[in-house]
C-alpha cells in the first residue's frame, strides 16, 4: 500500500480548486485539495502503524503555519500542471523537512514547492488556455493550517485519512 502525508487548506479554497479540477485535473475523484508534505511511499499495514507513531513525535513540536495563496503557477515545461501557489511561513519547511527522514521513506526526490494542484494531465494547449484565464483572476487566499492527515491509498486508487495530527509546537 501506499502512504502520503498532506495539509488540507479550507472549505473556501478547496471549493475554488475543485472549479477548476473537476474539469481538469485527472485525479480529482481520488483525493480533495490539499497542499502535499510527504509525496507517496510504498509500504505495508505494520510500517503505516510505525510512521503513524512517527508523525505522533513531530507533531508534537511541529508548529501551525501560516500560508497565503496570492496566484497560480505551473510546471511547464517539465509537467503540464497548473497550480495554486502556496507562500508559507518557515514551519511549514521545517515540517517538509522533518518529513523527509529515513524512517518516514527518506530523501526527498525535488525540491519541494508548495502548491495546490489545479490541472494535470491536460495537453500544453489546454495548459496554455487556462493558465491565461487563471493569471488574469484575483486570488488572495490566507489561513493558518494547524494540523496534518496521513493518508493511504485504496485499491481503487482514491486516498483516504489514516489519521490526523494537530501541530502542537509553539514558537
Amino acid at each position: 500500500m501506499k502512504y502520503g502525508i498532506v495539509a488540507f487548506p479550507s472549505k473556501q479554497v478547496q471549493d475554488f480548486a475543485n472549479s477548476y479540477r473537476m474539469r481538469y485535473d485527472s485525479h480529482y475523484a481520488q483525493l480533495p485539495p490539499h497542499i502535499t508534505l510527504r509525496s507517496e511511499v510504498e509500504t505495508d499495514e505494520a510500517g503505516l502503524k510505525a510512521v503513524a507513531d512517527q508523525l505522533l513525535e513531530i507533531t508534537k513540536n511541529a508548529q501551525a503555519f501560516d500560508i497565503s495563496i496570492p496566484k497560480v503557477g505551473t510546471f511547464k515545461p517539465i509537467n503540464n500542471v497548473i497550480y495554486l501557489k502556496v507562500d508559507a511561513s518557515e514551519p511549514l519547511y521545517d515540517l517538509n523537512k522533518s518529513l523527509h527522514i529515513d524512517a518516514l521513506g527518506g530523501a526527498a526526490e525535488y525540491q519541494y514547492v508548495p502548491h495546490i494542484t489545479l490541472a494535470q494531465g491536460i495537453t500544453a494547449d489546454e495548459l496554455d488556455d487556462i493558465y491565461g484565464q487563471l493569471q488574469m483572476t484575483a486570488i488572495d487566499f490566507k489561513e493558518t493550517i494547524d494540523r496534518i492527515h496521513l493518508l493511504y491509498q485504496l485499491e481503487n486508487g482514491s486516498w483516504t485519512v489514516f489519521e490526523t495530527y494537530r501541530l502542537q509546537g509553539t514558537e
